[in-house]
């Protein structure tokens, strides 16, 4: 075991792709021992079927890699592709993940829960194989293929004495694996987000024939229908359509700054965030960054264990096989999360920023094009899959609390900024083209007509000490929230009048909620949430941080309970309410109804189709002392609560690196009543309906649906 981590120590870093001398050899020798593995017969099933499958899976992903350095996509068949693509992802569909070791129910009944889990762990870390076969990264295919011989070494060792090697001994193999690599993947991710320079998925989006869908298969992502029709349909787009879209996108994210009185002239990169198939959109966009003199850095979601957070996906994304897949393995850092790593990890983060704060220093921050309408998914719960202990969250929490301190450092929070806009996939069925071009209209409102109703709504709520909202149609909505106070109301606001620019489309007014006196219940009876829709979500709220909550996704009351500490809680034991709005996009509500794709629709439009709150971070954090301004010049002052504050006395307990909307539609609201200091009472809904003087123009899109 030394010796082996004594190899991995002098392995070069991963922005030097080629190889040195030494690891050409150890690439070679190890390429050979994979050759024969097919052949042997050491070992007794179920483990031979496995390490068969895997040997073969690497050796077919190292004949991709040097097949494409001399194939010409537009020279090659597309059933070829399609083929080849099949091979790659074909195991985890859901029509074949049954007997897939990447499945952990199949995993454990083949080898037992606890070995299940350590080769399921290998199976997904290996499938990174596939996009380093097509970016050509032979360091990462090395490493991952010397993990696997590793681990094979050991069951062959122990089959010599008609025996399978002890758990401990494997998970140690992969714990060190993850250890001792953890600097160089780390600091290949940071590169790839800061480093223009690390090109290859912009360099494909700019120089690809964009008109021959093949081009599709070039990214090393799986691609489905949807991907092959979406792209089909942006080229029967005319090419000033393609640049109405993307520069509405990237106006928004120079707006961002011009609004938020940050300088853009000082920043030189933006991180472009999209999904397969939006090319010639990120292509236009790519070009009006470089107008404004942002050059466009793009990375794919991490592959790496050690880079990826839970089941979330960051980044340039490929569609999901079998999201079932993805959630099996969000807690596969159990196997490896420990105080020693933790805090190796830390400082690999520290010690890659420090290396790269030029670049980090100029770097403006996310543009991101969000999709809905994908096929819905409802995860299923298995006993089988990696479970963090107590211990392990917390030390989850901490790696979260400590590496926001340390990326605020290097890319500043009062100096960047981010849009996000989302548009449609023809998942979400016959009337996509038409659901479309309704998306682009939304994203296109009018903003200075929802400025100057919003701007009512904002007269009214700062007269509040207190809002009141109340569910109905079977919505058990019943929730205060407490309000700033005003020093000053001729120059100071409570709520911010949020128009189109970081955040699209337009539609809400929002406010940092008083943590001390914003109690009740939220209830939903459906809402989609980070890809995951929650059924009759509850969430008990004191003082204005969670207490209680329930779903209805599963059967056991455990799974439901877990499902929302993972996937909105995020292993904290409570989360302050960061944010509550009042969303004013009647607009999209209707396109929504005349679908019937409410329960499709991304949080971003989502939000502002009625009462919002979120959990976590305020929408300011990290950027608290820069003043916001609203468009009647008065300064927004709401922008801490009293977790926040504490960034002045112990940051860690500051902030939480998570905000998740959860939003009340129209129909199930009751009222929302802005409460004066006297106890009087303001409405501005009731019924579903706007009632508030000045606000009516509103309810036109909601006749004949609330």
């Amino acid at each position: 075991m030394n010796a082996q981590k004594e190899v991995r120590k002098r392995g070069r870093s991963l922005s030097e792709q080629i190889l040195t001398e030494e690891q050409q050899e150890r690439r070679s020798l190890a390429l050979e021992r994979l050759k024969s593995i097919p052949e042997e017969t050491i070992l007794q099933e179920p483990f031979l079927e496995f390490f068969r499958r895997e040997a073969r899976f690497l050796l077919y992903t190292e004949e991709i890699r040097e097949t494409l350095k001399k194939e010409k996509t537009a020279e090659t068949e597309l059933r070829v592709l399609e083929d080849r693509n099949q091979r790659l992802y074909g195991e985890l569909l859901p029509e074949h993940y049954g007997s897939c070791w990447g499945n952990p129910d199949y995993a454990a009944g083949q080898a037992g829960v606890k070995m299940g889990r350590l080769l399921s762990f290998l199976y997904a870390e290996l499938r990174g194989m596939i996009p380093c076969a097509y970016e050509d990264r032979q360091w990462d295919m090395l490493v991952m293929t010397e993990l696997f011989l590793e681990i094979y070494g050991l069951f062959v060792s122990a089959a010599a004495d008609r025996q399978i090697p002890e758990e401990g001994s494997v998970q140690d193999a992969l714990y060190w694996y993850v250890m001792d690599y953890s600097r160089e993947m780390m600091d290949q991710r940071n590169r790839e987000a800061l480093d223009p320079d690390e090109s290859f998925i912009r360099d494909l989006v700019m120089q690809s024939d964009l008109t021959d869908i093949r081009y599709l298969y070039r990214f090393g992502e799986y691609v489905s229908e949807n991907e092959k029709q979406l792209a089909a349909f942006l080229n029967t787009l005319s090419q000033e359509e393609i640049d109405a879209i993307a520069n509405t996108w990237t106006e928004g994210y120079r707006i961002g700054f011009e609004v938020q009185r940050k300088e853009i002239r000082k920043k030189k990169t933006v991180n472009v965030r999209y999904s397969l198939g939006f090319e010639r959109i990120v292509r236009a966009a790519v070009l009006r960054f470089r107008s404004m003199g942002l050059e466009s850095v793009i990375y794919r979601a991490a592959f790496h264990s050690v880079n990826k957070r839970s089941h979330l996906r960051i980044g340039f994304l490929g569609p999901l096989p079998n999201p079932q897949f993805e959630y099996d393995h969000r807690n596969d850092a159990a196997i490896y999360t420990d105080e020693r790593f933790i805090t190796r990890k830390l400082q690999n983060l520290q010690s890659s920023y420090e290396s790269r704060k030029a670049e980090a220093a100029v770097h403006g921050g996310p543009a991101c094009m969000d999709t809905f309408g994908e096929l819905p998914f409802t995860p299923e719960a298995k006993e089988s899959c990696c479970r963090l202990s107590a211990a392990q969250q917390a030390l989850q929490v901490r790696y979260q609390n400590e590496s926001g301190q340390i990326v605020n450092r290097y890319i500043r929070g009062d100096e960047r900024s981010f849009t996000i806009i989302a548009y449609p996939v023809p998942e979400i069925g016959s009337s996509f083209p038409e659901i479309f071009r309704e998306t682009e209209k939304i994203n296109n409102l009018d903003y200075r007509k929802y400025q100057k109703i919003q701007q009512k709504l904002i007269d009214v709520l700062d007269q509040g000490v207190c809002v009141h909202i109340q569910g109905r149609k079977g919505n058990r909505t019943d929730l205060t929230v407490a309000l700033h106070p005003l020093e000053n109301p001729e120059t100071q606001t409570k709520f911010e009048n949020c128009v189109a620019d970081v955040n699209i489309p337009v539609g809400e007014v929002f406010t940092s909620p008083v943590l001390k006196g914003t109690n009740g219940v939220l209830h939903v009876s459906r809402v989609y949430l980070e890809d995951f829709q929650f059924r009759d979500l509850c969430i008990t709220v004191r003082d204005g941080m969670t207490a209680d909550y329930s779903c209805a996704n599963f059967e056991k009351e455990e799974d439901n309970r877990r499902f929302i500490e993972e996937n909105i809680l995020y292993h904290h034991p409570a989360l302050p309410m960061g944010e509550f709005a009042v969303g004013t996009n009647t607009t999209a509500y209707r396109m929504a109804a005349r679908f019937h794709i409410a329960d499709k629709l991304p949080i971003l439009i989502a939000e502002k189709m009625g009462p919002h709150f979120a959990f976590g971070d305020t929408c300011y954090s990290w950027q608290e002392e820069v003043p916001v301004y609203n468009p009647d010049g008065r300064e927004m002052i709401a922008r801490d609560n009293e977790k926040s504050l504490l960034r002045k006395t112990d940051p860690g307990k500051a902030y939480f690196g998570c905000h998740t909307d959860i939003t009340i539609p129209y129909e199930e609201l009751g009222h929302i009543r802005v409460i004066r200091p006297d106890g009087s009472m303001i409405p501005i809904i009731e019924e579903g309906y706007f009632v508030l003087p000045g606000t009516e123009e509103l309810n036109e899109p909601l006749k004949g649906l609330i």
